[in-house]
């Protein structure tokens, strides 16, 4: 018989071994689940390069049964959570583990009497670690392909959240577009065209792509848009500069220049569109590794990849009135090519936006995937 489930607080570079590559054991007979960059995890999980740590208490846990590895999950206090989100809130998240309903127990048990230790008054997530990086549980939508920044789940995690006391606190949808049925205009609302018309000629914005060369100044300008206009959504925390530079970072070598916008007028930049290629395409292949082949297969991949991700579409709140969201829209369907890229997600939309999913119905399009972000009072 198996032995008790223990959990314990990693400790050291060989604990945080084991947790990054625990679910590449969980998820290896799945069709669905892409391997992450095991090195791109290690430094997402490093104090000392992700500035998350500057404003955050964390502790990653594992849970073990006879010595073996068997599941994992992270707990959080994060201060700028608690000034933008108010209240005393704790976040779990990297919630990992066989089928196994002891296990799931445990590990929700031991993150909630840490959060609690620190006065926390209720446990929300999963986010890894906030509402800007990965976040929720996959509840609907398996069939789906894992694309990048959309995390598959195995079925049996929303049911073990909800056997341990854990509620809805916002469900988080995924659109899929097809843009080739949109380029021909069979489902485009003609709205959205008329919009986007004025924008140029009548209101003088200019659309234009971003300039990876000049990167850090285009990510001043995206996290300004991104900051304001995302300000009074649910569960939302302001990204700081230096997060701003570190996603770039490891963003950068993903980044296509004709899927990046910006919206400019006399010089002031009113919005920003971010538009990533699904690069879990490629790294399927690569098992979460670069080398010794892994880096081949990354640059020859990447030719072949067909569909896109919108990472982050937003403009200022006082401009939105002038069409440059729908500008972004008519963007997007002129880069699709017959040969290339015809589909995509949106990134996700709260359940509650009720303008946001109104215009994405008007684009023809459908929600294939539902993320359920879980809350708990302690």
């Amino acid at each position: 018989m198996p032995g008790d489930v223990q959990v314990r607080p990693i400790e050291g570079r060989g604990d945080v071994s084991k947790f990054i590559k625990l679910p590449f054991r969980l998820h290896k007979d799945s069709e669905r689940w892409v391997p992450p960059l095991i090195m791109e995890r290690r430094e997402f999980l490093s104090p000392k390069k992700n500035p998350y740590y500057e404003h955050a208490d964390v502790q990653l846990f594992l849970a073990e049964r006879d010595g073996e590895p068997v599941g994992r999950i992270s707990a959080q206090v994060d201060s700028r959570w608690d000034e933008f989100q108010g209240g005393k809130d704790g976040i779990f998240g990297f919630f990992e583990t066989d089928d196994d309903p002891e296990v799931a127990k445990a590990l929700l048990d031991t993150a909630a009497a840490w959060l609690k230790e620190r006065g926390r008054e209720r446990m929300i997530g999963p986010m890894d670690f906030t509402t800007n990086d990965e976040c929720g549980v996959l509840v609907d939508g398996f069939d789906q392909p894992a694309m990048i920044l959309e995390p598959w789940h195995p079925p049996y995690y929303g049911p073990m959240f909800e056997a341990n006391g854990y509620g809805k606190a916002m469900d988080l949808w995924m659109w899929r577009l097809e843009m080739g049925d949109l380029a021909e205009g069979t489902q485009f609302h003609p709205m959205i065209h008329a919009a986007a018309q004025k924008v140029e000629g009548e209101h003088g914005v200019t659309i234009r792509n971003m300039n990876k060369k000049d990167l850090l100044n285009e990510v001043r300008a995206f996290t300004n848009v991104y900051n304001e206009a995302w300000g009074d959504n649910w569960g939302f925390v302001p990204i700081t500069d230096e997060e701003a530079k570190f996603q770039a970072k490891n963003l950068k070598p993903v980044l296509d220049e004709s899927w990046c916008f910006i919206a400019e007028r006399d010089g002031q930049v009113l919005g920003a569109a971010v538009t990533l290629p699904d690069i879990n395409q490629v790294l399927v292949k690569m098992n979460g590794r670069l080398f010794p082949t892994g880096w081949w297969k990354f640059l020859t991949g990447r030719r072949k990849i067909d569909r896109v991700r919108v990472f982050a579409l937003g403009v200022l709140p006082e401009y939105q009135h002038l069409g440059i969201a729908a500008s972004f829209y008519i963007r997007h369907i002129e880069n699709t090519d017959p040969d290339g890229i015809m589909w995509g997600h949106t990134g996700w939309i709260l359940e509650t936006n009720k303008p946001m999913n109104s215009a994405m119905e008007g684009m023809g399009g459908e929600v294939v995937k539902t993320y359920r972000i879980y809350e708990k009072d302690l």
